[in-house]
């Protein structure tokens, strides 16, 4: 197979800001709910908290006790940390650099918050959540919970001045930590200088990049910090130019091609599947949060 630039379809930016719970500022960049999810599946919908200073405080801020089922939750501490809680018994913190990644499956109830070091200290915070589909046979699977820290992604130097960590896949021979259902790949990319460097993909597979910070050309258009590129999945290879100090996501998986239906915190194949997910988790199904001493 001859090598292909994979073209950009669309070039999604940042929305209106909303709060989610009272400790993640977010721009919701894409979801289930609009017309691309054909071209961004398997992944679901991604909030984008942008970085923001926090005052100290005795009381952390995030979000309470809610359930989820039928997908998984990937959550990027860019910068800050993270504590997390869920009914299927995981749990921890992760810092700045670190992702934790959680199988809801067949149901959890969990919460996340920030840490409370870093609430008693205060400071910027910033951190991406992807959604992931599950296909139909795995979403009443058991749940699962991932955490990792910085030092657990190889890294594959793509020039002297940019470094690429594998969160999730492989890529020339080095393979990232994160489990999977389906064949998914995840790359966080630093370029300390400005720089050009091209990606080898796979042709079919849907791409989506993100300038996270700084400025740059992917392919033949601009992007600026916080703008996510669409690709076509068609091709092998994305081609970017960068600005010193920037940083860019990679998600790039195969598609499910199976019918959605969502609501709330439920991501399941047909409405059905919706009700009897409300009616488990309104039976307690899907557990509940052992609640922690003042």
């Amino acid at each position: 197979m001859s090598e292909q630039q994979k073209d950009i379809l669309e070039i999604l930016k940042p929305r209106e800001k909303h709060w989610v719970g009272d400790g993640f500022y977010v721009s919701t960049l894409f979801s289930m709910h609009g017309n691309l999810n054909q071209h961004t599946s398997p992944f679901l919908l991604m909030d984008h908290a942008s970085p923001k200073d926090f005052a100290p405080t005795e009381k952390r801020k995030g979000v309470g006790e809610h359930p989820h089922r039928g997908f998984e939750t990937v959550t990027f501490a860019i910068k800050g940390e993270v504590e997390h809680r869920d009914s299927g018994g995981g749990g921890g913190v992760i810092s700045t650099g670190g992702v934790q990644w959680m199988t809801a499956a067949k149901g959890v109830v969990h919460e996340e918050f920030h840490s409370s070091n870093f609430a008693k200290v205060g400071g910027s915070f910033e951190m991406i959540q992807l959604w992931v589909n599950l296909p139909a046979k795995d979403k009443m699977s058991q749940p699962r919970y991932q955490s990792m820290s910085k030092e657990d992604f190889p890294v594959f130097e793509l020039s002297d001045t940019t470094e690429m960590k594998i969160v999730a896949g492989e890529y020339q021979g080095q393979k990232g930590p994160a489990l999977t259902y389906t064949p998914i790949s995840i790359f966080e990319i630093d370029s300390s200088e400005p720089d050009q460097y091209s990606l080898e993909l796979k042709d079919g597979y849907n791409t989506l990049v993100m300038i996270v910070h700084g400025k740059g050309r992917v392919g033949e258009k601009k992007l600026d910090t916080g703008e996510i590129a669409v690709m076509k999945a068609e091709g092998t290879q994305v081609h970017l130019d960068v600005e010193a100090g920037s940083k860019v996501m990679v998600f790039h998986g195969e598609p499910i091609r199976e019918p959605i239906a969502a609501w709330g915190p439920f991501v399941m194949n047909h409405k059905h599947d919706l009700i009897q997910a409300v009616e488990d988790f309104e039976a307690g199904k899907m557990g509940s949060l052992v609640k922690e001493a003042t």
